[in-house]
């Protein structure tokens, strides 16, 4: 026969002992026997010896012990269908009704209703719903206020339309549209495609690292505010949140901007409520009609997003459509001007551009009908229309010079691309190729018709503005919740979609550099094209078509902002992580938020009032930047350190990419904008810190828990491989504390005194004694915990408790002395209050057990600290003005008695207070070279005290 040793868990609080009694004890039963009836494991429960035999009282109603039961013959058991009792499996009515009808699980028959079986659990695990937690918890809330929930239909969206196209239509926007020919004009091919390689390469690092947060464990719908927060914590999630918050509401603003610039310079030049009348007061004018569009804008756009965000969503489909055929005219225009460039000639005045915009023709002057008459240019540059007329005197020694502005693909003007061309404000655009006499004069030269730069120019300042054009990289994980495989799908399509926008961006600079002359790509408004878009002049079939589709597509960008952003606030202040901003979590009756969506204009208006978009595309970029940034150095941190909840399926993960994105983030940020990234890491900063100061509570399993398990090991282990220096040596104190009836802090003074002189710093372990058996006192021993917590939280002092409950007080003290801490984590001084009733007869325990603990901490080599008449120290909240801190220096300790006075007069207590230094003299003794001693000694050690040296005559006992 063989042989079987089966450990089984039993309820409790339910113990089946011989004859199906519940009773206290625990017994070895022997397996169900399904054999013949002459099996030796056939008898009852009578005839079976106990292998161990105990008193048992539950800590826990819910908990299962461990049974060991030893039996000669194999079993089979049965199954059943218990009912599910777990926080993320849903219970259902099916399960109620279910019953056990088997015989050969006897033992587990009367906890079915509390416990769910094994095949069971695995069953509903392997069918979990894809549900939000953010949306699990609101629903719980939603059942409490006693609403119906709808049914969850199952998600269907997959890997193309879910993630790639969203990514897709967010990454390719504004910035390609309006600067990045200006960007390739000014950068030069080269410096262009290191920035777009820098930027590309940072979001695809990123990407990777959110694709192994996507990939450790089941993805929560919500987004990826969800997805991040609940892999990295509420303080991580939250400084995420709000810092991709914050970069999406500058988005819409720059979106905005952008709509208004295209409307304002392309389309209807003529709409401009402020005109300027002379060329200097052109930027003004500009910068105050985008402020006033952009906020009507802004307010319509607004409008929209509350009234019908279904309408935004619906018209999504429109505005990628737009994207996309814009990107196919510019690279139909490229292949077409290889054949027929398109006629767009810039008017140089020698190698000057000139703003096409007051004169038709190109000439200085005409012949008509045989008579010589100037054209509107001669007017421009001179004092009137007639031939005598002074003019200036760089027109008249230049000639007009037409210059194609799209040579072609095969023209050759690459190479006179390549390299950068930086310059200050108000640079003139030149052109080096041609011939040039007599000296600028910007005093002059500011009021005439020059292409110049309207800001200056320098490489950090182009990756910041170029930055927002690759992000929107987690448009695909905010559809986490719509996706079928989410997975598979976020890594798969994000990816694609980052190497899909990273082609299209480098095609497009080198396209660019090889068709467009130098002077039209650095002309950021196309002044010289008579006020056309630069990228419009290269696609086909017409300029239009790149007008009309950028502008409808930054329309669809900035709507999808404000839908966006505030969902996202929403979310955070629903999470109740940051408790100023719950008031943004309520909305209307069927969820959109309003609250969140006013905060959201509001600061999107900041945005608008600033009115340059490329003064907000740095904002935004920090913000995003910051975000990425949070990403990979916690995925980095987790893999290195292999947290244990931490187990990316994502294959082609690796810490080492995060660290590199990582430097990428911080490295872009810096280069960007030094005082906007220490602004953005402030803010982050800030956020995190509040969030874990004053933020809600929440376990959400996530891996800082783990990390800080293993950063803790790593210390633990360190503090282990070498004792301490006297130099590091502190008093890390254990405090014994007493307990009155009702298990209250006696002496909260105590406490107080440990705060005062550990500030919070250092190793603090509050620990008690109850009498009595474990298995009898477990609840007794936790209400004490919970009470001596409070009393530590009350008077602020920061440590751990520790409860024992022993058979005897003595015992109990001995215990805590000798095991209290962990690894190089542990006490060296004992701080006890002073026995009260020592002197009391009929209380002999009293002395007794302070008389042991002193043995025994001087047995265990630590110091002992006893807080005489505790309960008139000073609290925390006072503030001694006045006094003195006296110490009676009779026998050397090691400098233990002159470090707790410093370490007092740290504290805001005791700051204010002296130290006086008392020493005792024999008769034998020079007091007076002592007390030099002793000022010396004092001064080494840095400290302030007087000293005072006390003659001690001998005294002769006589018998």
């Amino acid at each position: 026969m063989g042989e079987r040793f089966v450990v089984v868990p039993v309820d409790s609080g339910e113990m089946i002992a011989s004859g199906g009694e519940h009773t206290g004890k625990t017994e070895a039963r022997p397996a169900p026997d399904t054999g013949d009836s002459g099996s030796t494991g056939a008898g009852t429960a009578e005839e079976q010896e106990p292998l161990e035999d105990s008193v048992f009282e539950p800590q826990d109603p819910e908990a299962a012990v461990p049974i060991l039961e030893y039996n000669r013959e194999p079993n089979k058991y049965g199954d059943g269908v218990p009912k599910e009792n777990s926080p993320f499996i849903n219970n259902t009515e099916h399960d109620k009704n279910n019953s056990y009808d088997g015989t050969n699980m006897a033992l587990f028959e009367e906890e079915m209703d509390s416990h769910p079986m094994v095949s069971s659990l695995l069953n509903k695990l392997a069918n979990y719903t894809n549900l939000t937690q953010g949306a699990h918890e609101h629903e719980e809330a939603d059942e409490e206020e006693g609403s119906k929930k709808k049914a969850i239909t199952s998600p269907q969206m997959g890997t193309f339309m879910g993630v790639y196209l969203p990514c897709l239509q967010n990454i390719l926007g504004v910035i390609l549209f309006l600067r990045l020919t200006w960007i390739v004009g000014t950068a030069g091919v080269l410096g262009s495609l290191v920035i777009v390689g820098l930027c590309c390469s940072c979001t695809m690092l990123t990407a990777i690292s959110m694709s192994a947060i996507a990939t450790n464990g089941v993805v929560p719908a919500g987004g990826s505010y969800y997805m991040i927060s609940r892999s990295l914590g509420p303080e991580f999630g939250g400084a995420v949140g709000l810092c991709f918050y914050l970069g999406t509401t500058f988005a819409g603003s720059m979106y905005i901007l952008g709509t208004i610039e295209i409307l304002l310079t392309y389309i209807v030049p003529q709409a401009a409520i402020f005109r300027a009348e002379r060329k200097e007061e052109a930027v003004d004018a500009l910068l105050n009609n985008m402020r006033v569009y952009g906020t009507c804008c802004l307010i319509l756009m607004a409008i929209v997003v509350f009234v019908g965000v279904k309408y935004v969503n619906k018209l999504a489909l429109v505005f990628l459509a737009c994207v996309i055929l814009s990107i196919l005219a510019i690279y139909a225009g490229v292949i077409k001007s290889i054949f027929e460039p398109p006629d767009f000639p810039v008017c140089m005045l020698g190698n000057r551009t000139l703003q096409n915009h007051n004169f038709d023709k190109c000439l200085k002057t005409e012949v008509i009908d045989n008579l010589t008459v100037t054209t509107k240019l001669w007017s421009v540059f001179c004092d009137g229309p007639d031939l005598n007329a002074t003019c200036n005197e760089y027109f008249v020694n230049n000639n007009l010079t037409l210059v194609q502005g799209i040579p072609g693909l095969t023209s050759g003007v690459i190479s006179e691309n390549m390299w950068s061309e930086y310059g200050p404000l108000g640079m003139l655009v030149e052109n080096k190729k041609l011939s040039s006499f007599g000296e600028s004069d910007p005093t002059k030269d500011i009021y005439l018709p020059y292409v110049v730069n309207d800001i200056t120019t320098f490489f950090t300042l182009l990756v910041g503005i170029y930055f927002p054009s690759v992000t929107g990289i987690m448009a695909g994980s905010n559809r986490s919740g719509d996706l079928r495989d989410a997975q598979k799908s976020i890594p798969i399509g994000t990816i694609l979609a980052i190497a899909t926008t990273s082609f299209i961006y480098i095609s497009t600079v080198v396209l660019f550099g090889a068709c467009i002359e130098g002077v039209l790509l650095r002309d950021k408004f196309g002044d010289s094209v008579e006020g056309n878009l630069v990228i419009g002049t290269l696609s086909w079939p017409s300029p239009w078509v790149i007008v009309i589709g950028s502008f409808f597509s930054c329309c669809g960008a900035g709507l999808q902002s404000l839908t966006g952003a505030p969902r996202l606030l929403q979310a955070i202040a629903r999470d109740g992580i940051i408790p100023f901003l719950q008031v943004f979590g309520h909305g209307k009756a069927n969820g959109e938020p309003t609250w969140a969506l006013l905060l959201t204009a509001g600061i999107c208006e900041i945005g608008i009032l600033i009115a340059s978009l490329d003064s907000v595309a740095p904002i935004l970029s920090m913000f995003f930047l910051m975000c990425y940034l949070f990403v990979n150095l916690a995925c980095a941190v987790q893999t290195l350190l292999r947290t244990p909840n931490w187990r990316p399926r994502f294959r082609y993960y690796h810490w080492a990419l995060s660290f590199l994105g990582m430097s990428l983030c911080l490295a872009i940020m810096f280069i960007s904008s030094w005082y906007y990234a220490i602004v953005a890491m402030v803010i982050a900063g800030c956020i995190y810190k509040y969030i874990e100061y004053r933020g809600a509570e929440k376990e959400w399993g996530d891996g800082i828990r783990g990390l800080s398990l293993n950063a803790a090991r790593y210390a633990l282990i360190r503090l282990e491989e070498a004792p301490p220096h006297t130099k590091n040596w502190r008093p890390q104190l254990l405090v014994l504390l007493n307990l009155d009836s009702d298990q209250g802090v006696k002496h909260p003074r105590l406490l107080s005194l440990t705060t005062q002189l550990k500030a919070g710093k250092g190793l603090t372990i509050v620990g008690n004694v109850l009498q009595g058996t474990y298995l009898l006192k477990d609840a007794e021993a936790k209400k004490a915990e919970q009470n001596i917590k409070s009393a530590m939280s009350a008077e602020r002092t920061k440590g751990f408790c520790h409860v024992v409950v022993s058979s005897n007080l003595r015992d109990g003290v001995s215990h805590l002395i000798q095991s209290a801490g962990l690894g190089g984590m542990k006490h060296n001084t004992v701080l006890m209050g002073w026995p009260e009733t020592w002197r009391q007869s009929n209380d002999p325990e009293s002395w007794r057990s302070f008389i042991e603990t002193v043995r025994e901490t001087t047995a265990a080599h630590q110091a002992l600290l006893v807080a005489k008449n505790v309960d008139s120290f000073p609290t925390n909240q006072d503030h001694l003005g006045e006094g003195t801190i006296d110490v009676w220096w009779v026998v050397h300790d090691g400098g233990m008695l002159m470090l707790l006075p410093f370490l007092l007069r740290q504290h805001k207590v005791w700051r204010k207070c002296k130290m006086r230094i008392f020493t005792v003299a024999q008769m034998d003794d020079n007091s007076i070279q002592m007390k030099k001693d002793l000022q010396m000694f004092l001064y080494h050690l840095r400290l302030n005290a007087e000293v005072e040296v006390v003659e001690m005559k001998s005294w002769k006992v006589v018998a």
